[in-house]
């Protein structure tokens, strides 16, 4: 019943966002802190399509075969595409000794020591979201599951929920936005690939050249187009770019194609058309088209793989196999029937994308009318088809391709039929709210349109984004980065940009806030200072000025102690700041925009950190010289006690622009009120201060009321919820009377009397309860 509330709990718990990015060593992989020995343990890998986690786990086969991963006995690895296909019941015996690997002899004992050793098992399901579509996940029901028969979604369900070899180690891959947080109860450890820094794209295209008499040539013409450079963050689609580089260089070509779809489609064809006749010529179409078709259909049900007897013709299937679109399988003998059956699945992703976008634009069935609902920037109430993602990117490009050769060699039909689909969309985007899209929806946008290379379109677009744009907390890859950049460069308008927990790379950190017309940017503070360090380190002055007058701070929270220590080093850059700004303009002094006009800062570590990532902060405190609101109340409770408040009080002199100070709930006594009380009328600019829910007694309370009439510019204070009784209370009302200022003393505590404090409410009606 509460299965939607699980899992927006395991979305929260397994959010990526905000995590410290960090090179993992694949020996790191099964390192796992806490948790019960003896329980199944769930290791996820998450990446886009084409990131490389097929690769990432034929290598850990591999690095286990080679005595790594001493802890495991067993290795089993399935490919969740071509498992989830063949409609048949297995046990796990069946599913880890005859599907996987059918042992000589000895079978039924060696599955008996992993029944009785699941600790040294290790399971692999590569792409779990080839093992769901639109239907929920079922539970495993099977009495004795070790022997039943089920079916592979079951069996994988009885591992999850651990009624099946409870204490092996599971590893799941699966797409970021993918539903696996809806099936998997409690993961251990998650981690996420996030591709090829631009270092390692060079490193690639480099070793993919080597030996090559244009070697140097093929590195310096990908780099020249920037768009399917920065795609080849992808080691999938860097691997198809480096393919088409070097056809373009034999023919002895200068220059690459300029979008995704014109990529694609040169792909394609320099795969079917040399060396064929008009005769193959035809059956090629007819077969590309029956293929693109399978791939849309397929693409639906959330699948990429199918039986091969399954397929329409022989020739389709030859087709296929023979131009690399499929890559065929075998489904091992099943110990019932004998019967050995093949299969065939796409041999990309990508390349299933491409072809889904091709008979979109092929099928008759499919009217111009209907084609915008393909697309996946509709509103949030219309559910986007996201499991074949680049298709719209795909369909939009090929539509305003009608006339290509490359395009015309695919296919037979009627250009005219092709134009009046163009226009659809055309119509489709102006009527677009484009200013009112989320920032996923906007991204995809510009994709699209980006693909179709249309300047009206472009122009568009760029006219009618809103001036604030925020991508805080949306991934945002190179490729994004690009188009972003491209058409924010088209206008006129001045832009803020939001890029915290974007994951963007600092080369594209410097490409956006590079813009003229990004008038002021907020990003995390690591990769603002890390851009800051490059700039200096490369003598960029000016664009190293030019950032810094544009970085907002304002307001800033300090939620972990990496953002506390990210607060140090900025505060730290300024002091280099202001060599490098003397050196280039002969100021002797720089102060950080972003540094001089923070106003409010908030900072909620929790009881764990908090005091120790406190007693940083107070050391940077008395760089802020605009500080007015200081947050120190978290919902967990910072615990800053008295040593936290002794640390504040000896800074209070130089936050001289304060004028709230919120203190609340963090397990002050006497002994931090008196230091606090002693340094108080040194805030000179003080309104607000709350002292709410603390451990202030009587003594405490007689401080404060003794500091009262020297704090001229107090106008609140709240002291509720301590442990102050009618003896302080009497003498806070007191120290009132000469403090004409004060607007308002909250003071209600269960400590004092309710007869007590209604009397003392009464002699002074600022008091409130």
């Amino acid at each position: 019943k509460n299965s939607v509330k699980a899992m927006e709990k395991e979305l929260v718990t397994c959010s990526l966002q905000g995590k410290e990015k960090a090179a993992l060593k694949r020996s790191q992989i099964f390192h796992i802190l806490g948790g019960k020995d003896l329980d199944t343990k769930v290791v996820v890998v998450l990446g886009k399509a084409g990131m490389g986690k097929s690769i990432l786990v034929q290598k850990i086969c591999q690095d286990w075969s080679n005595g790594e991963f001493s802890q495991f006995e067993f290795v089993f690895w399935f490919d969740c595409k071509q498992i989830s296909l063949p409609e048949k019941r297995y046990s796990l015996k069946d599913l880890l000794l005859e599907f996987f690997v059918k042992p000589q002899e000895g079978s039924k004992e060696i599955f008996e020591y992993i029944l009785q050793n699941p600790a040294k098992v290790l399971l692999v399901f590569d792409g779990f979201e080839g093992l769901h579509d639109h239907e929920n996940f079922p539970r495993c029901s099977a009495r004795q599951p070790e022997k039943d028969l089920c079916s592979i979604k079951e069996l994988l369900s009885g591992l999850i929920q651990k009624k099946i070899l409870n204490g092996c180690t599971l590893l799941l891959t699966a797409r970021p936005k993918d539903k696996m947080y809806q099936y998997v109860s409690k993961v251990d450890k998650t981690i996420e690939i996030v591709g090829f820094s631009p270092e390692q794209r060079e490193l690639y295209i480099t070793k993919y050249f080597e030996g090559l008499p244009y070697c140097d040539n093929a590195l310096k013409l990908i780099k020249e187009c920037e768009y399917l450079f920065s795609h080849c963050y992808s080691p999938a689609m860097c691997r198809f770019v480096c393919f088409l580089c070097e056809t373009v260089l034999e023919m002895g070509d200068k220059s690459l194609p300029s979008t995704l779809t014109t990529v694609f489609l040169k792909f394609v064809q320099q795969k079917i058309i040399p060396m064929q006749t008009d005769v193959t010529a035809m059956q090629n179409q007819e077969s590309l088209a029956t293929l693109s078709r399978i791939a849309w259909y397929l693409g639906e049900k959330h699948q990429s793989a199918m039986k091969s007897d399954l397929l329409p013709s022989k020739e389709v299937k030859e087709f296929g196999l023979k131009y690399g679109f499929f890559l065929p399988f075998a489904f091992p003998r099943h110990s019932d029937s004998g019967e050995e059956e093949f299969g065939s699945t796409f041999s990309d992703f990508v390349i299933q994308n491409f072809l889904g976008a091709l008979h979109l634009m092929l099928a008759e069935e499919i009217k111009d009318k209907s084609l915008t609902k393909y697309l996946s920037f509709p509103s949030k109430k219309k559910k986007p088809y996201n499991w074949l993602d680049l298709v719209p990117r795909f369909l939009a490009g090929l539509l305003f391709l009608q006339d290509d050769p490359c395009f015309c060699s695919l296919s037979n039909k009627d250009v005219k039929q092709s134009t009046k689909k163009q226009k659809t969309l055309l119509k489709y985007i102006r009527r677009l709210q484009i200013n009112e899209l989320c920032p996923e929806r906007l991204l995809e946008l510009l994709h699209c349109i980006y693909e179709t290379q249309s300047n009206y379109l472009l122009q568009h677009v760029a006219l009618r984004l809103k001036p604030d744009l925020s991508f805080l907390g949306i991934v945002l890859t190179p490729p994004d980065v690009h188009v972003l950049h491209s058409i924010l460069k088209r206008s006129r308008k001045e832009f803020s940009l939001d890029l915290r927990n974007s994951s963007i790379d600092m080369q594209g950190l410097k490409d956006l806030v590079g813009l003229k017309n990004v008038a002021s940017f907020r990003a995390s503070l690591s990769d603002t200072v890390r851009l800051w360090k490059s700039l200096e380190q490369t003598k960029d002055y000016k664009l190293l000025r030019a950032s810094t007058e544009k970085f907002v701070l304002d307001p800033f929270k300090a939620k972990t102690m990496k953002d506390v220590s990210d607060l140090s080093d900025l505060v730290e850059m300024q002091e280099k700041m202001i060599n490098c700004v003397q050196d280039a303009s002969g100021c002797s002094s720089y102060e950080i925009p972003a540094i001089k006009n923070l106003r409010k800062l908030e900072f909620a570590l929790g009881p764990v950190c908090g005091l120790q990532g406190f007693l940083k902060l107070v050391e940077i405190l008395a760089a802020f010289p605009s500080l007015q609101h200081l947050d120190l109340d978290a919902l967990s409770e910072n615990g800053l006690g008295d040593e936290g408040a002794k640390s504040l009080s000896e800074v209070f002199p130089t936050l001289t622009s304060l004028e709230t100070l919120n203190l609340s709930q963090n397990k002050i006594t006497d002994v931090g009120a008196e230091k606090l009380a002693t340094a108080l009328p040194s805030l000179s600019s003080l309104k607000t201060l709350s002292l709410y829910n603390n451990s202030i007694c009587d003594f405490g309370a007689e401080n404060l009321a003794k500091v009262l009439p020297a704090m001229g510019s107090l106008r609140v204070l709240d002291v509720q919820y301590n442990k102050i009784t009618g003896v302080g209370a009497q003498q806070l009302t007191d120290s009132l009377r000469k403090c004409p200022h004060i607007k308002n003393l909250v003071m209600w505590n269960p400590t004092i009397p309710y007869g007590v404090l209604e009397h003392l409410q009464q002699l002074d009606s600022r008091i409130s309860v």
